[in-house]
């Protein structure tokens, strides 16, 4: 994996390649590569390292980069490469090329059997260049071709198919046929953006819309052949399938860094307008509506029990939606990491309703997690960011975010629109079922309103996180501890810091300390704790004194009715005032502001942290 671009058309390709991969080089990033045809020439220019030693290899090779320059290529396919198999290195980088020289491949996934497959072809004679298990499938496609003695592409990538096991985006280019461009999918995403004669592959949105908003998702074991001026989309057996156009109605300069120095920056100034969309336009004359989900008191009642399930920043987004259910509606939550819900024989029925979270919508381990959850009877929901994408068009029910393009790996925006939803769905339900006074479900919406003003008052004051992270960045380790849902943001704030940082950082519930982690406390230990629960307060404060007194310096994050209460820290970071159910909202704000000072005067590259992909397609 990661990022693949491709385009047939009058403009320059090697101008939309490279544009193409910088856009997706956030999904991956440690070599980059281009092939394309001119003059019934198949090359490929590939290099280890971001973009930018691409971008210069082929300017070194004469080949002209410019928007306005003429085009003589008739089609082009370009990979960013997060490594799975092989390491970080010119040959192992993408696209792969047959030994005969004909066939070139990019590929999204993993070839599970490629080591048999391999074995196989070099009994056939079959050289290899690289350690990647794509490499396999440009090998097999072209003894499949050549085998023929028809010359059929088609035929002989559909062939090559049959023989793989994993999961792909397979972008394919043949020289034979230069005017065509064909891809495979399965459990990997391709989009199609459609142009007036052009056409654009691409692994996600924003590689395409600066040229296009009309995109069709591609299914599951599907083949696409593409030209300047068609797209025809046919099943594994050959024959033609339809397919839906949608219209991506995202900003192209939504995609673009906009003056903030980093993409993560940007999007956390963008949370409270993101946070207002998604929430706002669901609140309408005292009721809470959400479209394309029935939440009548028949089908709420009927539901014994909720499985919310997620990856990473979405679990601890679902985490807080399990404790709102519980709180609010009594009704028995579970909240399952996506990769274990897959194993670990759940327990679902008709009576079952599974929420599953994603940013992308194409996140493996959550759309297997749903696919099993269906298969055993359960109703599904998809809280999800991209329209079209996988999980959405899967699930029987779905909640958008209007997170809009979120390039940074790390998420801010989209968790804050995620908290949206789960709150939404948590209050709909209390309403629907009479769990909460309608004076609460009132007010309540009243808080979900105020949201956004309350985040932009963080954001003015954001100085106070930065002044505080340039004296502790050099911290070894740091521990984040809460009770509550002041433990479940935790969970999130400690990754947050440990993806761009690098930072070894936990969290922990303040109760465990005494029966262990304290004893990882010594002299100058950070400490950071978010306390917002009134009942809970006491508690905590209990908490920070233990550490602060075996030498610990503690952040303390509070509300302002806190403000003049005495607690064991160094230093206070205060919130504006809430409903302390609807805190984790606020609070996230400053966690991921405390992160992103820590990487930078670390120096770390706080968009493209190492090691991580936005957008992860494999188990």
């Amino acid at each position: 994996m990661c990022g693949i671009v491709g385009y047939i058309g009058a403009r320059n390709t090697l101008s939309v390649l490279i544009k193409g991969l910088k856009s997706l080089e956030y999904r991956g990033y440690d070599s980059a590569g281009v092939s394309f045809i001119r003059n019934g020439e198949l090359t490929v220019i590939k290099k280890k390292g971001k973009v930018k030693e691409l971008y210069k290899a082929i300017d070194e090779s004469g080949y002209n980069l410019s928007e306005s320059g003429k085009n003589s290529i008739s089609a082009g396919i370009g990979h960013t490469r997060w490594a799975t198999h092989g390491a970080p290195s010119d040959e192992n980088s993408h696209p792969h090329l047959s030994m005969n020289g004909k066939i070139c491949v990019v590929h999204n996934g993993i070839i599970e059997n490629y080591a048999e497959l391999r074995s196989y072809l070099k009994k056939k004679g079959y050289e290899f260049s690289s350690d990647t298990d794509t490499e396999v499938a440009a090998q097999l496609i072209e003894y499949y071709y050549t085998k023929g003695g028809d010359q059929d592409f088609e035929g002989s990538i559909r062939r090559a198919l049959q023989d793989i096991v994993g999961s792909y985006a397979l972008c394919v280019l043949c020289v034979d046929f230069p005017d065509k461009i064909i891809c495979a999918k399965k459990d990997n995403p391709i989009v199609i953006g459609l142009g007036e004669n052009e056409n654009f592959i691409a692994s996600d949105i924003p590689a395409l819309i600066e040229y296009t908003r009309d995109v069709v998702f591609m299914e599951d074991n599907c083949i696409l052949i593409m030209t300047k001026d068609s797209i025809v989309i046919k099943d594994v057996h050959g024959e033609v399938v339809d397919y839906e156009v949608s219209h991506v109605d995202w900003d192209a300069d939504a995609a673009q860094k906009g003056g903030y120095a980093h993409f993560m920056m940007k999007e956390m100034f963008e949370e409270p307008k993101a946070f207002e969309a998604t929430v706002a336009p669901r609140i309408k004359d005292g009721d809470i509506y959400l479209e394309h989900f029935p939440c009548t008191r028949e089908f709420v009642s009927d539901i014994r029990s909720i499985n919310i399930v997620a990856c990473g920043t979405a679990y601890h987004a679902g985490c807080i939606g399990k404790y709102l259910i519980e709180k609010l509606c009594r009704i028995p939550v579970t909240c399952t990491v996506a990769s274990e819900f897959i194993y670990s024989d759940p327990i679902i029925d008709e009576h079952t309703l599974t929420v599953v979270i994603s940013q992308s919508g194409e996140t493996l381990d959550t759309r297997n997690a749903m696919r099993e959850a269906k298969n055993r009877g359960s109703k599904t929901l998809a809280i999800v960011n991209v329209i079209g994408s996988t999980i959405a068009r899967e699930a029987d029910h779905v909640l958008y975010t209007a997170a809009g393009p979120e390039i940074s790996v790390a998420s801010t925006k989209a968790y804050t629109t995620q908290l949206g939803c789960v709150y939404l769905l948590a209050l709909k339900f209390a309403k629907t079922l009479g769990t909460i006074t309608p004076e609460k479900y009132t007010d309540y919406q009243y808080e979900l309103l105020e949201m956004p003003s309350k985040l932009k008052r963080i954001l003015d004051v954001q100085d106070r996180i930065q002044r505080f992270a340039s004296s502790e960045f050099n911290a070894e380790s740091i521990f984040f501890i809460g009770r509550g849902l002041d433990y479940y943001l935790s969970m999130e704030a400690s990754l947050k810091l440990k993806e761009i940082s690098y930072i070894h950082s936990e969290a922990y519930a303040g109760g465990e300390l005494k029966h262990g982690t304290i004893a990882l406390i010594e002299d100058g230990t950070l400490v950071v704790s978010p306390i917002t629960q009134d009942e809970l307060a006491g508690k905590m404060e209990s908490n920070i004194k233990e550490v602060s007194t075996r030498g610990a310096t503690v952040l303390a994050i509070i509300p302002e009715r806190f403000a003049e209460r005495e607690f064991s820290c160094n230093e206070k970071f205060i919130i504006p005032d809430c409903d302390e159910l609807f805190a984790p909202i606020l609070t996230a704000l400053p966690c991921q502001l405390f992160a992103y000072y820590m990487a930078v005067n670390k120096g770390c590259d706080i968009d493209k942290p190492r090691n991580l992909a936005k957008s992860v397609t494999v188990e």
